[in-house]
This record gives structure tokens, C-alpha cells and sequence, in this order.
């Protein structure tokens, strides 16, 4: 966030330098008011910037074991370009890099899930899920697998069958997944 915010004040800087630059060469024909709008514009085109290069920022940075399967698209008054281009605030991957096929039901998969928002702590949990039933269901310390692993007292998720969710968890995503035996 800190370099962020640098990144907005030099962006600031740049602008205002900019149209310094434009009113000496111009000989101080171009008003006074600009080098305080290039001042503005510099730091608008910044946070603009930074604000829809997060998302493919982190991205990039994950370890191809951790795959992205959605992306929730937002637009608020505050922010009016974002009507012509929503702006990716949150983001959920599975993190395969965890993922286990049960030895004794191979149709259950447990596996990783990252939270993601902007401005927000990093969330992460394990599911389990069921490949031939197409759903899912979120472990918490409470729950319990039997003898066969499968979980108890969860709360089951139901999914189509082409959720991008369920497809990376239960195939081992774009990239392959571990699919180690528990």
C-alpha cells in the first residue's frame, strides 16, 4: 500500500512536471491552472491504473499450482469508468499445491481455496469435493471425517457440473494437480 501510495505522488509529480515543461516551451501562453490539472491527471491516471493491474498483478504472482476460477466484477458511482469497464475487487483461486484424492473414494477431492480482496487480508480454508456428486463443502476445525473420509456435519455446496471450481478441484486444474492419495 505504502509503495502504492508513492507511486501516486510521483505519478502527481510527473504530471505537474509535464505541464511545467509545456507552459515554459510554450513561453507561459498555456494557463496557470494546467500544472495543477497535470498534477491531478497524473495521480487519476495512476490509482486508475493501479486499480485494474492489481488483479493480473497477483495473479501472476501465484505459483501455477494456484489457479484462479473467479473474479468478481464491480462498478460504483465513485469510480464512473467503471460502468464502461467493471474493476476486479475479489478473487477466488484453488490452491492445488494441497490437493488430496481420498484412497478409499477417489471421487472425493480435498484441496485448498484462497480469498482474495483488494485492500483485504489474504483468506484461505480447505474444501472437500465431491467429483461425482458435483458438490462442495467447506472444512472448518469442527469437522470430522469418518473412516472412509468423508465429512461430517458439513454443509454441502451444490455446483454444475462445469463449475470452473469444482473442474480445477476435481481435475487438478490447467496446469495439473498433485492428486497425492490420503
Amino acid at each position: 500500500m505504502l509503495l502504492e501510495f508513492l507511486a501516486v505522488i510521483v505519478a502527481g509529480f510527473g504530471g505537474g512536471g509535464t505541464a511545467m515543461i509545456l507552459r515554459r516551451i510554450s513561453r507561459q501562453r498555456l494557463p496557470e491552472w494546467l500544472t495543477p490539472a497535470g498534477v491531478a491527471a497524473g495521480m487519476l491516471a495512476m490509482v486508475i491504473y493501479l486499480e485494474y493491474s492489481w488483479a493480473p498483478r497477483y495473479e501472476a504472482g501465484l505459483p501455477p499450482e494456484i489457479v484462479v476460477v473467479s473474479k468478481n466484477a464491480h462498478s460504483s458511482w465513485m469510480r464512473p469508468w467503471t460502468y464502461a469497464v467493471p474493476l476486479t475487487n475479489r478473487m477466488i483461486a484453488v490452491d492445488n499445491r494441497v490437493r488430496q484424492r481420498n484412497s478409499k473414494n477417489p471421487d472425493l477431492v480435498l484441496t485448498g481455496v484462497i480469498l482474495q480482496e483488494r485492500w483485504a487480508l489474504t483468506m484461505g480454508f480447505k474444501s472437500m469435493f465431491d467429483c461425482a456428486n458435483a458438490r462442495r463443502a467447506d472444512l472448518t476445525e469442527r469437522t470430522r471425517l469418518d473412516e472412509d473420509g468423508v465429512p461430517q456435519d458439513a454443509e454441502w455446496y451444490q455446483l454444475g457440473p462445469q463449475d470452473p471450481f469444482l473442474r480445477v478441484a476435481c481435475e487438478g486444474g490447467a496446469h495439473g494437480g498433485q492428486g497425492e492419495e490420503s
